[in-house]
């Protein structure tokens, strides 16, 4: 039934505009799995505010601190112990950092309300190239993103309970699926899933260094009971300068996730750069509270670095006095932030894929929105290259570390260089000029110099974080991000030179309208004599009287018959028989219709019809040769021939 119907011939041609009932979804697993489907009317109220933003995007960049002092003390201990004392004014120098890339990226926020984050800055400001760069660098961050946050929540786990250790691999491609599953909810619904763990996390981290650094201060905090054996411990005794920046450069994994607001904001309610702002520095208030607090009482407890047991886990039963309820839920929190800061990487993966895709340098797929409304293709993408990553670095934190940072560092360099260019073109606009740009609007800005000065600080301590990362972590894992990055550009240029020639070919502005067929030639290909083959012949019929069956022979006894057959069912419509000694199928055939079409004439088109069995159950498939589908495959690839297919239902 149709609610409305209008006509428009307004242009000199009808135009039949219908609405038609809204049908009732099928049930179905999947649906039952992520949720009736959500009219598109609906996307704007699958927006979030402030409170369930933060758990979104600040998930990632919080639950860093669940393991970024740890791998600073890592790196120190292989000076020996008496080097660990260097972790507080490490973790100082990166909040210094922190405060810098917050500041240049409340200024994003505002510039660029439409999200995109460092892609869309360097596009409009820096040009193809580097946007590509930044876009690459961002993408793999949020793959890494995912495998280290479900590695290190699983840690987490095996940290409380270690006859899990051994599990660890399973148990995180198991995490990844359900938070995957959760995103495929919608990002409204998954928000308020998350949000719950979130802020119970915060509650119990500034539960725990506060009653820590209460008995720092009061003298009553002691030192970690039964340390575990620490990784690394070489007892050399020197810290060099080169030790204290490849310390930083791991610390700096604190600073991942800063950049999720910025590329999400669209996911904000209005006015949507205000509140995208507001949570920018909730969140890196928090952050930088935490990630001092940590690093000075694992210095003052002795906390050691190992495998076997986290410095989370260490701070909590010393503060705790053990194992008790509280060190449980510290460790309960801890993971569920650590899983949930992959949610950061499933929000702000698939939007950035689908800015990379709507300017065709990714697939066009990921740019289309799922019955939730989200971009499920991104989402299920990336949960299975994560996944990947998981299962080839064993689930190891350590092991994942050194690729982590540095593709996200070069995104921040490249986003405030992007930014400073931003503030100098808009420093040399009239009061009250306006130039649309792709991404946003540029006007005339009073106070530019102060913000391109901040912009282009930002940049430089951004770029030497990457130099130093790249130097110090480049034998740990780091060259695999420093040679997949560009890999991923040149594909992404790729693709977009593909979509160019596409749409040249399919263009309509140099179109010069065909001459219409005079002649139009038929072959129908059979593989025996039946109800299929004669619905095939009746609308070949239709099609032309030009028409030609043909017969590839591989069983001359099977070919008697068919004539036979034929003879009696064919209509009188010739049948051309082809002789195949080595019993080839269809190598013969595509060899006649190549001949066929070497002789076609100017004004001719060729169709080549072919009957195909559609079974009622899909697995019936199964007991089927599937002749039709590999025919209609290797003909879809000949050029001037129109390939058709005519189903035949069979119970």
């Amino acid at each position: 039934m149709l609610d409305n119907q209008r006509l428009d011939s307004s242009k000199g041609y009808t135009v039949i505009e219908r609405t038609e009932a809204p049908i009732a979804p099928q049930k179905s697993i999947w649906v039952r799995l992520i949720g009736q489907p959500l009219r598109s009317i609906d996307l704007p109220h699958q927006t979030v505010g402030k409170l369930v933003g933060l758990a979104v995007f600040a998930s990632d960049a919080l639950s860093s601190t669940a393991y970024a002092t740890q791998e600073i003390l890592i790196i120190l201990a292989a000076a020996g112990t008496m080097a660990l004392g260097y972790v507080f004014p490490i973790a100082i120098a990166i909040t210094a950092l922190l405060v810098i890339v917050t500041v240049s990226y409340e200024q994003t926020i505002h510039a660029y309300p439409g999200g995109g984050g460092a892609y869309i800055v360097a596009r409009d400001n820096l040009g193809e190239l580097p946007a590509q760069t930044a876009g690459a660098a961002l993408l793999t961050d949020y793959v890494l993103t995912v495998a280290v946050s479900v590695s290190s929540g699983v840690a987490q786990i095996a940290s409380a309970f270690p006859d899990l250790f051994p599990y660890r691999v399973p148990l995180a491609v198991a995490l990844v699926a359900v938070v995957m599953l959760i995103n495929l909810r919608g990002v409204k619904e998954s928000g308020a899933t998350f949000a719950l763990p979130t802020y119970f996390f915060i509650v119990m981290m500034f539960a725990t260094v506060g009653v820590g650094l209460f008995r720092a201060l009061s003298g009553t905090l002691g030192t970690v009971s039964n340390p575990p054996h620490a990784v690394l411990e070489t007892g050399l005794g020197v810290v060099t300068p080169f030790l204290l920046l490849h310390a930083f450069s791991s610390g700096t994994a604190a600073l991942t996730g800063i950049e999720a607001i910025s590329n999400g904001i669209t996911a904000f309610r209005e006015p949507r750069s205000r509140n995208a702002g507001i949570t920018l520095i909730w969140m890196a208030a928090i952050l930088a509270t935490l990630f001092l607090a940590i690093s000075f009482l694992s210095r003052v407890m002795a906390a050691v670095p190992s495998e076997e047991e986290t410095v989370i886990s260490q701070l909590a039963r010393t503060v705790f006095n053990g194992q008790g309820p509280l060190y449980l839920g510290l460790i309960a929190a801890t993971t569920l932030i650590l899983v949930l800061a992959a949610n950061t990487s499933f929000a702000d993966f698939p939007r950035l894929a689908a800015l990379h895709a709507g300017d065709g340098f990714l697939p066009r797929q990921l740019t289309l929105r799922g019955s939730r409304l989200v971009y499920s293709y991104g989402i299920v993408a990336l949960a299975l290259v994560a996944s990947l990553l998981i299962i080839a670095f064993n689930a190891s934190v350590t092991a994942l570390i050194p690729l982590y940072a540095i593709g996200v560092f070069l995104s921040f360099t490249l986003s405030q260089v992007g930014m400073a260019r931003r503030w100098w073109k808009a420093g040399h606009l009239s009061p009250g000029q306006d130039v649309n740009e792709p991404g946003s609007v540029l006007r005339y800005q009073p106070g530019w110099q102060v913000k391109m000065v901040i912009n282009a600080f930002g940049a430089f301590c951004t770029a030497v974080v990457v130099i130093v990362f790249a130097v110090t972590k480049f034998r740990d894992g780091a060259w695999i991000v420093i040679f997949l990055t560009p890999t991923l550009v040149f594909i992404f240029f790729r693709i977009h030179a593909h979509y160019k020639r596409l749409a040249k070919q399919l263009s309509l502005e140099n179109y010069q309208p065909r001459v219409p067929s005079f002649r139009h030639r038929v072959i129908l290909p059979i593989g025996g004599v039946h109800q299929g083959t004669l619905e095939a012949l009746h609308y070949a019929r239709m099609l032309s009287h030009d028409l030609t069956a043909v017969h590839v022979s591989v069983e001359p006894t099977e070919t008697e018959r068919i004539k036979d057959k034929w003879a009696t069912w064919g209509e009188g419509i010739r049948l051309v028989v082809l002789d195949s000694p080595y019993r080839v199928m269809y190598e013969p055939l595509l060899a006649y219709i190549e001949e066929v079409a070497s002789r076609r004439q100017q004004n001719e088109r060729i169709t080549i019809v072919v009957p195909q069995f559609v079974p009622k159950h899909w697995w019936h498939n199964l007991l089927h040769m599937q002749t039709a589908t590999f025919l209609r495959f290797a003909l879809l690839f000949k050029k001037n021939i129109v390939v058709t297919d005519v189903p035949y239902q069979v119970e």
